[in-house]
């Protein structure tokens, strides 16, 4: 009983860890990028026809 409340608590203590060190570098947010500016083909996946010119 004694070993299972160290294990269990050891990885309580690493989940917690984890969550707190990827909460702060914000890993998944570093890699995804943005267009600068809506071309015809960012147009096409934000469901908008980009032969369309009643915009312009």
């Amino acid at each position: 009983m004694n070993e299972t409340v160290k294990i269990v608590v050891s990885i309580a203590v690493v989940f917690l860890l984890t969550i707190l060190i990827s909460k702060k570098f914000k890993l998944s947010t570093r890699y995804e990028r943005a267009p600068r500016e809506l071309n015809s083909w960012s147009a096409l996946d934000k469901g908008l026809d980009p032969t369309d010119r009643d915009g312009e």
